[in-house]
């Protein structure tokens, strides 16, 4: 019997292969990425490309990931504390750090916690999704239902960016397919593959990459005519910048198809085992809500502005690439803990504490590294004739 068998039958948590930490890792590098690159796309072709290609399924990869592992149980006692200690904690601390850079920078004194600055957005929405996840999917057709409220969202004009709104409503539907794949157990198929059969989808997958870079390219001034961009930051209302006609919902609807079509496409191409960069995917929220204070010197003071060599593109791509890597060791968690993961115990209630029970743990020797889940059963194994 093998050690992810023992673990399956003998306790309620089953180990994880290395393959979600790479693609958490290779997701936030393309976020970090993306965001290095925005002050050259204004001048630059090479960089708009390189930013619409990598916006098309960056920031969906990533919301897809976090739905793959999110719960759709209501949260207990431990899941109420992982809410404020994991989210809104470090929501408000790196939201007043923000206001006092900003404060520095400006000269003018804001603290609005109902305004998320730059990438704190992610922090809000994932809340928002985590706790309307179990309501959700006691619908019947959730993934219809997340698709309605993403494109509805683009027509109201009281869902902006108060909170994260339109963000959390438009990318709403690649969190609950995140969720999907994971109650489908698509992964456990994809990883028992055999490679010669696995390397065909990765040669699709890189053909259609392949294509959709060179169909940007080819066209580039249409899509910034067509500001194609704005749709792919799900942050405004259609009419917002120009799209007034009723059909505009449809555009967003193919940016979300397009998004979880290149998503699949994506996850096809991460490594199934352990690499080089496996042990950093544990470290995305630590990458995510660090890089932008490298980032934020170059941004704010003009540095990156009228650049139109393609070697200032492939060097900021190399530096997001660095930075990443940088805040993925494990000095950098260290220092940075008690921001990014508090605990804080001194503001709960003793008696709410004693109600969270300890975290289960394996009886059986795990491999170095090894990532354990909680386990939430498939549609296939609570109904095993249920067909797939």
């Amino acid at each position: 019997m093998t050690i992810a068998e023992r673990i399956k039958t003998t306790t309620p948590r089953r180990a994880r292969l290395a393959y979600w930490d790479n693609a958490r890792w290779l997701a936030i590098t393309l976020v970090v990425i993306g965001h290095a690159i925005l002050k050259l796309i204004a001048d630059s072709d090479s960089a708009y490309t390189a930013y619409l290609f990598i916006y098309l399924f960056h920031v969906p990869v990533f919301v897809t990931v976090s739905g793959y592992f999110a719960k759709s149980q209501p949260p207990g006692y431990r899941g109420l504390k992982r809410l404020l200690t994991d989210i809104v904690f470090p929501y408000i601390i790196f939201e007043t750090v923000w206001s006092l850079i900003n404060w520095w920078g400006t000269g003018k004194f804001s603290l609005d916690y109902t305004t998320a600055s730059w990438t704190l957005w992610f922090l809000i929405a994932l809340g928002v999704w985590r706790v309307a996840l179990p309501y959700l999917v006691m619908l019947r057709y959730p993934m219809v239902f997340a698709l309605v409220i993403s494109v509805a969202a683009g027509y109201l004009d009281n869902v902006d960016s108060t909170l994260a709104l339109a963000r959390t409503a438009g990318l709403l539907p690649f969190f609950v397919f995140g969720w999907k794949l994971r109650r489908f157990s698509g992964t456990r198929r994809w990883l028992e593959l055999r490679s010669a059969v696995a390397w065909r989808w990765r040669a699709g997958a890189i053909v259609l990459f392949g294509l959709v870079l060179l169909f940007l390219a080819l066209y580039i001034d249409v899509w910034r005519d067509l500001l194609i961009r704005r749709f792919l930051l799900y942050d405004e209302q259609y009419d917002s910048f120009g799209y007034e006609q009723w059909w505009a919902g449809a555009v967003r609807l193919l940016m979300i198809a397009i998004g979880m079509l290149l998503t699949i496409a994506f996850l096809t191409l991460i490594p199934r085992r352990r690499v080089v960069f496996t042990a950093w995917g544990a470290a995305t929220m630590y990458i995510y809500l660090l890089h932008s204070f490298f980032l934020y010197p170059l941004r704010q003071f003009g540095l990156l502005d009228h650049q139109k060599s393609p070697w200032v593109l492939v060097g900021m791509i190399l530096l997001a690439i660095a930075i990443s890597a940088f805040l993925a060791q494990p000095f950098i968690k260290k220092a940075f803990h008690w921001v990014i993961e508090p605990d804080f115990p001194w503001l709960f209630r003793k008696q709410a504490l004693a109600q969270i029970p300890p975290p289960s743990a394996p009886d059986v020797p795990v491999p170095p590294g090894t990532l354990l889940i909680d386990a939430e059963p498939s549609e296939g194994e609570r109904h095993p004739h249920a067909r797939l």
